[in-house]
């Protein structure tokens, strides 16, 4: 397990830890479904958005330097 994926899983569990703690003891199903009614997403899936909208906004950016940084990926 690299560091990163070791971090997404520690912040995952604190996570999961606090929203078991607000809706109490629930079945997995329930849980999820909760989740998805209140718009709660996973830790991973936050993380993968906020990279998403991160980038379209470094590779939209007119900076020169934001651009040539940008080809090299």
């Amino acid at each position: 397990m690299s560091y990163n994926s070791a971090v997404r899983h520690s912040l995952d569990f604190a996570f999961n830890k606090v929203l078991f703690k607000v809706f109490a003891a629930l079945s997995n199903d329930t849980y999820r479904n909760i989740c998805n009614y209140f718009g709660i997403c996973s830790i991973e899936e936050q993380i993968i958005a906020r990279q998403g909208k991160f980038t379209s906004r470094y590779f939209a950016s007119e900076s020169d330097v934001c651009r040539a940084i940008g080809h090299l990926r």
